[in-house]
């Protein structure tokens, strides 16, 4: 009987393992691939900022971003891509663009405006529903936003936030649809390394969230960006949220919208945040471009150096540029400096 109990208890102990390890195989190899609730995500490699930030439809020029260093906000939300992008002609924003502002002080919170769900209440987000199966569309955009957002200088262990704007969540069938999408972009984020968050209204998206949380269903975000306007900021004091859950730094309050605030002479129409989480971890080592349009990573630059410089120059004198300077001196000595400043000298 004793033997039999030790043997259950040894095969009980040999399916949890194995389960653990399955688990892991499926949740991804980077350090970021954890469900909510798994503690703070500074020790998987996380950058969290605390403070205020704004969030507004382009990205600000450099020059207006300088002059909002008046301001109380330390971190711009920016909307770098997703077919659902209101504002898709993004002027300033490109790898110098992160860069720069990155370097001058200010965090990073990269949003993106994927599919929206098919009882979105927003007129103009209809347009773009979650087209056929719901876990595949999210995959595939999880990798454009991950392309897209390496191209900009965002490197393994960046917060990506995935805006879904309000939708009806009565809608069962509706609500599962755009659950499944959410879920698939959430795990193939993690699973590529980066932090998977997601935006919408508390009342809609946020608050279906936290149901499937308390069902215990898996692949969900890591961090939440709450929409409650025109009450004070507040991180923990929101009605539809657990306050043990999504914590510690996975919380994002944005509580008033399409505001003018003016700094440093700059005008800007904005929706202000509370912020206690993850932001981009931006590369400052990596050779740029001109700065605005990212290129697709994998894309060789053009060589256009010879092989070997010295011979090259040594079979073609004209291209040497030491020599044909000394050429044109001898020839013209009036334009050799040191023969001009020797003239001045004697004279």
């Amino acid at each position: 009987m004793e033997r039999r109990k030790k043997i259950i208890q040894y095969v009980i102990a040999l399916l949890a393992a194995m389960a653990a390890v399955l688990g892991g195989l499926f949740a991804g190899t980077g350090a970021a691939a954890k469900d909510p609730g798994d503690g703070d995500p500074r020790s998987a490699g996380a950058e969290v900022f605390t403070g205020l930030a704004f969030d507004t439809c382009e990205a600000p020029s450099l020059g207006s971003m300088n002059a909002w260093r008046k301001s109380h906000y330390r971190a711009v939300g920016v909307y770098f891509g997703g077919r659902g992008r209101a504002c898709k002609q993004q002027t300033h924003l490109g790898p110098r663009w992160i860069r720069e502002v990155h370097r001058s002080g200010w965090n990073v919170l990269p949003l993106y405006v994927g599919s929206q769900s098919p009882c979105v209440f927003n007129d103009g987000k209809k347009h773009v529903p979650i087209e056929g199966d719901p876990w595949t569309r999210g995959v595939e955009e999880a990798r454009d936003a991950l392309e897209r957002a390496a191209a900009l200088g965002m490197r393994e262990r960046s917060a990506l936030y995935l805006d879904v704007e309000a939708y009806d969540q009565r809608d069962a069938e509706c609500a599962e649809h755009t659950l499944a999408f959410v879920r698939a972009w959430s795990r193939e984020v993690r699973r590529q390394g980066y932090f998977a968050g997601f935006y919408s209204s508390s009342t809609s998206g946020v608050e279906h969230i936290e149901s499937a949380r308390r069902r215990g269903v898996r692949d969900l975000p890591d961090i939440l960006w709450f929409a409650r306007w025109n009450v004070p900021p507040s991180l923990y004091e929101e009605q539809v949220l657990d306050r043990a859950a999504w914590g510690p730094h996975r919380r994002i309050h944005q509580f008033k919208g399409n505001v003018v605030e003016e700094y440093g002479g700059v005008k800007m129409k904005i929706d202000p945040n509370l912020v206690d989480a993850p932001v981009a971890v931006v590369d400052l080592d990596e050779p740029l471009d001109d700065g605005k349009s990212p290129k697709r990573p994998g894309k060789k630059p053009a060589r256009t150096a010879a092989k070997n410089p010295a011979r090259t120059a040594a079979k073609n004198p004209a291209k040497n540029p030491a020599q044909k300077a000394a050429k044109n001196a001898a020839k013209n000595p009036a334009k050799n400096p040191a023969q001009k400043a020797a003239q001045k000298t004697a004279q």
